[in-house]
């Protein structure tokens, strides 16, 4: 007989097999962990997981990182780690409404970005040119889970998370409905919080966003999200996630006004062009230099290259340390006597 603690699980399991959707996933069917652990008295593999993600440092790591706007002055812009709460936040209430595993969800929203660069996606561009079989930062979260965690033993997540966290952003679907809710979810929340941000920033006006896009979408960042929310509730279901053609549609244009607007707005990304040769600059030192690395880079740089361990590292990086660290290095400093 189970002790009431491990009732706990075993109850939360069945509150699952009972209320949620055919087309679920299960924790107690989970494809399970690469390195076999006891089960958790209270909680279930998902919420583990969950748990995991939260107390690492990559996640802390994730609140100096840009989303969009380089080292923004003021306290209200996004960072990587606000962008993923937004999307935890709509991911849950898509999977909720759909009676699907909200653990699940949580733990692949929170853990989505955990590879993201410094200097949100120009850090991206600058590694995928450095490196010989190219960067992607959905991948890179795989490898901080599964290989640079918790000082080179990764975390040891589900299938079902690490699934879901490679396919958020394109190519193969997750095999999970909780899994191909995130990419949609990351498209919402990064879509909206970007035109808030980029007003406040005063590079765009509410009234400048095409008229035709407002009249479909709606006119506040709040009608906007529930819009394309209630379009993914509505027409989910049967294992499959989508949205009415008429929303999708206008996303897509309101995707193609943002990035002519916003993301190659040369007053917005001014500062970003400094970026490749901070990061080709800290890249080539460590090359070089695989000893001035940290002890559990030296390991990845000995097993897996030194190019391999230069990546990681600066990948793992927050904005303010890449910067200090470049400034560290290379930028001369003023002579004192001893």
């Amino acid at each position: 007989m189970e002790n009431s603690k491990s009732c706990i699980r075993t109850q939360t399991q069945r509150i699952e097999r009972e209320t949620l959707s055919p087309f679920a996933a299960l924790s107690e069917k989970t494809r399970g962990r690469e390195i076999w652990i006891p089960e958790c008295d209270l909680r279930t593999p998902y919420q583990r997981d969950r748990d995991k993600v939260i107390h690492c440092k990559a996640f802390r790591r994730l609140k100096q990182k840009t989303q969009v706007f380089l080292s923004p002055e003021g306290d209200h812009y996004r960072t990587r780690l606000t962008h993923t709460l937004e999307v935890s936040q709509i991911a849950r209430t898509i999977a909720r409404a759909l009676r699907l595993n909200e653990d699940l969800t949580e733990a692949v929203a929170l853990a989505h970005d955990l590879g993201h660069t410094p200097f949100g996606h120009a850090g991206e561009r600058a590694l995928n040119t450095l490196m010989p079989d190219g960067f992607r930062h959905y991948e890179q979260s795989v490898r901080v889970v599964e290989r640079l965690e918790n000082d080179g033993r990764g975390l040891n997540l589900t299938f079902e998370v690490r699934d879901g966290i490679r396919c958020h952003t394109s190519g193969q679907e997750a095999v999970t409905m909780e899994g191909r809710i995130i990419r949609w979810a990351d498209k919402i929340a990064y879509m909206n919080h970007d035109i808030d941000d980029a007003i406040r920033a005063g590079v765009i006006a509410e009234t400048d966003i095409p008229r035709e896009i407002i009249a479909v979408l709606g006119s506040t960042k709040s009608e906007r999200i529930t819009t394309m929310v209630s379009s993914m509730i509505e027409n989910s279901g049967n294992g499959q996630v989508a949205m009415d053609a008429g929303i999708l549609d206008a996303y897509y244009a309101l995707h193609e006004y943002m990035y002519k607007a916003v993301y190659l707005n040369d007053y917005a990304k001014r500062e970003e062009k400094k970026v490749p040769h901070v990061i080709e600059s800290l890249f080539f030192y460590y090359v070089r230099h695989p000893e001035r690395l940290p002890g559990s880079m030296q390991r990845i740089a000995e097993e897996d290259g030194r190019e391999q361990a230069a990546c990681d590292y600066i990948a793992g990086m927050t904005d303010r340390y890449a910067v200090d660290l470049y400034s560290d290095l290379f930028v001369p400093k003023a002579w004192t006597t001893v």
